[in-house]
């Protein structure tokens, strides 16, 4: 079985990635979400392994100690991070893995994990960026002001990624990442062990032996 590779998604707020992802697992069976651990407590409804791993802060740095986190930040009092016990499991098992974090995030995880795959999504123009987080209906003029100029910040690191979605119509967005996934299990920095086998197995047999 084919071990599975690690997908970065990042993209501005409002660019649809929740709404992709959970289009893409529905879709596809070959796809698994990480899942993040947090010290905060769980809000009615989430469950320990659903939503989150929950967990207290003297755990939380004892991860972080034991290089047991792929990626991890302090946000609001509390943190979050991306366990890479419960990722290399997934992957092991032959799943595809998505990450949704932001770009400094994907630059850490790069370290770790140099052949995983980052994608960027974006909206159509930054005109429909602005027309779909006034549309959500649940933010004030100030934070969707300091949404478009955080995006206008991220724009900047766009290149650092492998592949650029523009989100239009979802349907045709999601056949394309899954479309780019499976192209990308057959780039040869992602095939070392087979590459590795073959080579020896062609030297023994150019050795006549």
């Amino acid at each position: 079985m084919q071990k599975g590779i690690l997908i970065v998604l990042s993209g501005f707020s409002g660019a649809g990635k929740g709404t992709l992802m959970k289009e893409l697992l529905k879709t596809y069976d070959n796809y698994a979400l990480s899942i993040s651990m947090t010290t905060r407590n769980p809000r009615p409804g989430e469950e320990d392994g659903r939503e989150y791993f929950f967990t207290n802060k003297e755990n939380f740095e004892e991860k972080i100690a034991q290089n047991g986190l792929i990626e991890y930040a302090e946000y609001c009092g509390n943190y979050y991070g991306t366990p890479r016990d419960y990722v290399e499991k997934q992957l092991s098992a032959g799943k595809d893995v998505i990450l949704e974090i932001e770009i400094q995030g994907m630059r850490k995880v790069k370290q770790m994990f140099p052949e995983m795959l980052p994608l960027f999504i974006t909206p159509p123009s930054a005109a429909e960026l602005k027309r779909r987080l006034t549309g959500r209906g649940t933010e004030t003029a100030e934070v969707i002001e300091k949404r478009i100029q955080r995006a206008a910040q991220e724009a900047e690191g766009v290149e650092d990624y492998e592949y650029l979605i523009i989100n239009d119509d979802l349907q045709t967005c999601v056949e394309e990442i899954h479309s780019i996934v499976q192209a990308a299990k057959r780039v040869p920095a992602r095939n070392v062990g087979f590459i590795n086998n073959i080579r020896e197995e062609l030297n023994v047999l150019s050795k006549g032996e």
